[in-house]
């Protein structure tokens, strides 16, 4: 009862901590430092009601992993004893038009028949919520189901939970390739019933045995103030733009998104540009001191997340793009489930824990 995890990321690390429940064996094999890149540069927005604009198979998927965060962080703090800062913020999305206020509405009504709850706001109401939010005739949507956690804590909260789980995570060891069960990295071979491919934007750089379908690397960069706690409580959002605060009192600013393969410099006239926006929303930034980061959000061609078997013992879990973080829980349920399904001899006996 062995999987190898390629990856230690959010997606590989709550996999693996689910597997782990389930009995199996796991190891997780990190090309760095868990949780290194796009866990560590996201911003942790769990917010439908600014992601979900059909009914289709993946916009359902992304709304019941939603659903499910609530437990999910409550259940990974209680195992962990790290608090990964799940917090039920609201979001306001602003439309400075009225042809912005047209397209809200009608994605509203939308996402209204899927379950997703919002109202309009009065101007009254808006400045109750966001006291600080520039001038201008904003008109604007109460978002109450849209949340926030912190991935950077997640990731370490998700450690502490598979290290208490008897998972081995191995960081800096790159995964070069997965054949016949035989998962090879420069310091060692490891052998194992089932390889997952969690490696993000990475992922199908792996040599594997069948053709891999391509991970597309979409750098973004966002750009943290520190505020006092509190200083900002919903998520706010207008076109491309959106603000969150932590509990710690950063607040971030979003984002860009650029085809720039793996080129990790930053551009500064893209943090000025993301802090003008951020400043137009809530004067108070204009001329704060900011820090910049990037990270490398895993695309996919086919335009959704890459899960399920793509050979026999070889499984895919990569390709979620902007939402990773979001689509944790309701990846690992489904792989957790398909893995089991699909190897009897990879279930737990009843005696395990």
């Amino acid at each position: 009862m062995k999987v190898v995890i390629a990856g230690g990321g959010i997606i590989g690390l709550t996999l693996a901590w689910r597997l782990s429940q389930q009995g199996v064996s796991v190891t997780v094999l990190e090309a760095a430092t868990a949780g290194g890149e796009a866990s560590w540069a996201g911003a942790g927005m769990l917010a439908p009601g600014g992601e979900i604009k059909c009914d289709n198979e993946w916009d359902r998927f992304t709304l019941a992993s939603a659903r499910l965060y609530r437990d999910f962080a409550a259940e990974l703090n209680e195992e962990s004893g790290v608090d990964p800062e799940w917090r039920l913020s609201g979001a306001v999305d602003l439309a400075a038009s009225e042809a912005e206020w047209h397209v809200q509405c009608e994605r509203a009504a939308k996402q209204s028949a899927l379950g997703i709850d919002s109202e309009p706001l009065s101007p009254a109401a808006l400045r109750d919520l966001i006291p600080q939010l520039g001038p201008g005739g904003w008109q604007a949507r109460w978002y109450p189901a849209d949340a926030i956690v912190n991935p950077r804590a997640t990731v370490r909260a998700l450690l502490a939970a598979c290290r208490r789980r008897g998972v081995v995570v191995e960081e800096n060891t790159r995964v070069l390739s997965v054949r016949d069960g035989l998962v090879s990295t420069p310091p060692r071979q490891y052998r194992a019933d089932a390889v997952v491919l969690a490696c993000g934007a990475w992922s199908s750089l792996i040599d594997a045995a069948v053709p891999l379908p391509p991970a597309v690397p979409v750098r973004g960069h966002l750009i943290g103030y520190q505020c006092a706690p509190g200083w900002l409580a919903p998520i706010l959002r207008h076109q491309h733009t959106y603000l969150l605060q932590r509990d710690s009192g950063l607040l971030i600013a979003g984002a860009s998104e650029e085809h720039a393969g793996f080129n990790r410099g930053i551009n500064p006239a893209i943090g000025r540009d993301i802090a003008d926006r951020a400043a137009h929303l809530l004067p108070a930034l204009a001329g704060q001191k900011y820090e910049t980061w990037i990270g490398f959000r895993p695309g996919s061609e086919a335009g959704h997340p890459l899960l399920g078997q793509a050979a026999p013992g070889l499984w895919l879990a990569y390709g979620h793009y902007r939402n990773g973080i979001l689509l944790a829980p309701a990846t690992a349920a489904r792989l957790t489930r398909e893995l089991l399904s699909a190897r009897p001899d990879l279930r737990p006996s009843t005696s395990a824990a």
